[in-house]
């Protein structure tokens, strides 16, 4: 679990290392050609490439919702404010996971204390928004994309839940990483980069094979070691590695405010998924569909 934390949140470095001689386009192309490239054998040898092939409509859907937009989104907005920044306003996916649930899945609807863990996510997002990201016009439209691939995520994932539960994970994420990189080849042609710096290729190289390709399979790993109820805990510890690579690596600035706001997302997104309070005990474990398919970033 702290191998796949620290690769998660190391996903955010990378892509602001990779900025710097590619653009949004040739970064999410790259880092999913490169994923669908590391998958492609798990998903054979497991099979289910097969039944996909009767689910393309859903398949290119759910490549858009989940991979291209958001990827796209990410990358742009990490043009305009921090990797450690966008790293903590990922980590709101479960409140717009338990907002998304009240109108479109019973099954997933908060109340109570996870009701409360909604409210207080969405203070440590105002938070960030208020005072890190305030002033500067590109960097709340940044952040407001960021979140935008938030709402992605979570949706992505209930329509997984919806109309993929049959599907082998390894297969739909092989799937959708073959799609996403067709899709945005095109764009990624149309500006070549002119000149591509060592640090750059390597960041990009190691967000396709690592911080995408391999995080799934650590990921699927996980649920069969632990369930699927536990191994989404990790998505707590990775905004935690985003802000450390940041501040150590790229020598971002971190505020008080950030890491009020990162605590406040955090302990909402936990309380949102968990349902309870923390100090209180789970007294069932429930399986819950869209964390237990489709790893972020």
């Amino acid at each position: 679990m702290a191998v796949l934390a620290a690769t998660w949140g190391a996903s955010y470095l990378f892509i602001k290392v990779g900025l710097r001689d590619l653009d949004a386009a040739q970064i999410v192309f790259s880092r999913t050609a490169l994923a669908a490239i590391v998958l492609l054998p798990f998903a054979l040898r497991t099979g289910g490439l097969g039944l996909l092939r009767q689910r393309k409509a859903a398949v290119l859907i759910i490549a858009l919702i989940q991979v291209v937009v958001p990827f796209m989104l990410i990358s742009v907005g990490e043009s305009h404010i921090t990797s450690a920044l966008t790293g903590i306003l990922i980590a709101s996916v479960p409140i717009f996971t338990a907002l998304l649930a009240m109108r479109f899945d019973h099954a997933e609807r908060s109340s109570g204390w996870g009701a409360a863990g909604i409210g207080i996510g969405i203070l440590g997002v105002a938070l960030l928004f208020g005072v890190d990201l305030s002033g500067d016009s590109a960097a709340l439209l940044a952040g407001g994309g960021i979140l935008l691939a938030g709402l992605c995520y979570a949706a992505g994932g209930m329509l997984i839940k919806a109309q993929m539960t049959e599907m082998p994970p390894a297969a739909l994420a092989t799937s959708t990483m073959c799609v996403s990189a067709v899709l945005t080849l095109p764009f990624a042609l149309v500006h070549p980069p002119t000149s591509l710096g060592l640090d750059a290729a390597a960041s990009v190289l190691a967000l396709g094979t690592l911080g995408t390709g391999l995080a799934f399979l650590l990921f699927y790993t996980l649920i069969a070691g632990v369930g699927p109820a536990r191994a989404s805990l990790v998505t707590y510890l990775a905004p935690a590695f985003a802000v450390v690579y940041g501040t150590v690596l790229l020598d971002e600035r971190v505020t008080v405010a950030t890491l009020a706001g990162l605590g406040l997302i955090l302990a909402g997104s936990w309380m949102g998924a968990q349902g309870r309070a923390p100090w209180r005990r789970r007294q069932t474990v429930a399986v819950r569909g869209p964390a237990s398919v489709h790893p972020y970033p």
